[in-house]
């Protein structure tokens, strides 16, 4: 079976994944990426405690090495 980008799995046929939208639809199945939501929470969580964790000059050495690494 196919996966989506996130892993989720679909139907391999047209009719398979027309049927599969429309039961999403009409609520007889839940959305596969309501899950997103809770990573991203978890991810801002880390992002608080990396921030607790770091001083100044470090964060500054991180956002340094993240701006030569995009311009380069």
């Amino acid at each position: 079976m196919p996966k989506g980008p996130q892993g989720q799995k679909r139907p391999a046929d047209v009719i398979g994944n027309a049927v599969h939208i429309a039961k999403i639809a009409t609520g007889e199945i839940e959305e596969t990426t309501l899950k997103q939501p809770a990573k991203r929470k978890s991810g801002l969580a880390g992002a608080k405690a990396r921030q607790d964790n770091t001083t100044d000059a470090q964060r500054s050495e991180i956002a340094r090495k993240a701006a030569d690494a995009r311009w380069k």
